[in-house]
């Protein structure tokens, strides 16, 4: 990876800010993007002062010009794109008789429409390169989380897309792998939109127990190393993902009583 061009988007905090110190480290150029822009502005203080030869730029995934602009902004910087990590997401936590569909539509917008966009315009630079497209999908892309309907649509949706892409990509040498963590720590449970849009502030979950954003990382960084197509972490998430396959009537009762017992659960 040294000297390759890696685009991360929502590189500022969590998985993706983890991701750019992994490939940083190995001596990759990061350009990264976040809509907030005091975290963007510490996060390339922090990976220059380390060593990485990074830049960035304020970016929001859901408007396509955005997109546009940060494909544009990279090719200016480094004269090139290798690799695009999608990794910019938002999680939701309401039933679906209770949400407000216009919290559906902005999970969507973001998680699914988002890593569109930012493909689209990249793609190109990444033709000519014989790169990669990476997108942070999850294990609730293979099995529906009850009261995550958004967030498990909006990846049932991404890991249709990439399957597609991966596809018509065989004989071009491009690389497309869909990466799949288990529940990791970061802070997209405390960004999570609750029924009514409003952020849900503190976790149900108990990050302390859960894969780091830093393991996350080097496991996904060894899989586009060796061009992998999928990527599942966690022994949860394996379990999960063969089970569902097999028996999935066990699992809906499984899944839902496991979700039932987050704090204060949306599920009766």
């Amino acid at each position: 990876m040294k000297d390759k061009a890696v685009i991360i988007t929502g590189g500022t905090s969590g998985i993706g800010k983890a991701l750019a110190y992994e490939f940083g480290n190995k001596g990759s150029q990061i350009f990264i993007t976040g809509r907030n822009q005091q975290a963007l502005d510490q996060t390339l203080e922090e990976l220059r002062k380390n060593g990485t030869n990074a830049a960035g730029m304020t970016a929001d995934v859901s408007i396509e010009e955005d997109n546009k602009k940060m494909a544009e902004a990279c090719i200016r910087e480094f004269g090139k794109i290798d690799i695009l990590i999608n990794n910019a997401g938002i999680s939701m936590r309401a039933v679906f008789q209770e949400v407000d569909l216009d919290v559906v539509k902005k999970v969507m917008d973001i998680n699914f429409y988002g890593v569109l966009y930012a493909t689209k315009y990249c793609l190109p630079s990444i033709l000519e390169r014989k790169g990669s497209v990476i997108g942070i999908s999850s294990i609730a892309g293979f099995r529906g989380l009850p009261g995550r309907t958004g967030y498990s649509a909006s990846k049932f949706a991404l890991q249709g897309f990439l399957e597609v892409l991966r596809t018509e990509m065989l004989k071009t040498g491009v690389h497309v792998l869909t990466a799949c963590p288990g529940f990791t720590a970061s802070n997209i449970r405390k960004r999570s939109l609750t029924a009514d849009g409003s952020q849900q502030g503190e976790s149900p979950r108990k990050e302390e127990k859960m894969m780091t954003a830093e393991e996350c990382a080097r496991h996904i960084y060894k899989a586009t190393i060796r061009r992998k197509k999928y990527l599942v972490l966690t022994t949860q998430g394996k379990f999960t993902v063969f089970m569902n396959k097999w028996f999935p009537g066990w699992m809906d009762k499984l899944v839902y009583n496991v979700m039932a017992k987050e704090a204060d659960s949306p599920l009766p």
